[in-house]
């Protein structure tokens, strides 16, 4: 009974410490068994933290890839949506521009009739309504004078 007590509180740690002790052979065997396993329990915990962070460190790991994963799906999709959300507008704004385009071809188009029909009436000037004229302007001083007294006029 006794030894089943023992096996199941201390299991291989006693056997472990009894072998170091007729390994090493101390003057002390009792007190160099009993710093055994005292250090035995030290070393043992530590190796269970060391083991628990080993396990808490791989989780965050683990979790640090599926969230670099999750990123980099999000991307793509956005890209995704991005090129799609271009393909759509694309077309409708080359209409809107081929649109423009066409109306103000056929805009200039009567413009450019108006005035001709103005130019072929007797009395009209060349001047296209709608359109910003040019005054030119003199050369020299004497024509600066004579333009200001035709205005004058």
């Amino acid at each position: 009974m006794e030894s089943d007590y023992l096996k199941r509180c201390f299991g291989n740690c006693l056997a472990q410490g009894l072998a170091e002790v007729a390994k090493v052979r101390p003057s002390d065997p009792i007190e160099y068994l009993a710093h055994w396993l005292y250090h035995y329990r030290e070393i043992t915990k530590a190796k269970e933290e060391d083991q628990q962070e080993k396990i808490q460190l791989k989780e965050e790991y683990d979790n640090g890839l599926k969230e670099i994963q999750m990123t980099e799906m999000l991307k793509q999709e956005e890209c995704q949506i991005q090129q799609e959300h271009e393909k759509c507008h694309k077309p409708l704004m080359s209409i809107a521009s081929s649109t423009k385009a066409i109306f103000m071809q056929e805009n200039t188009k009567t413009l450019e009739k108006e005035a001709l029909k103005q130019e072929s009436l007797p009395g009209t000037s060349s001047m296209l309504p709608g359109m910003p004229q040019q005054n030119p302007l003199p050369d020299s001083p004497g024509q600066m004078d004579s333009h200001v007294e035709t205005q004058k006029k």
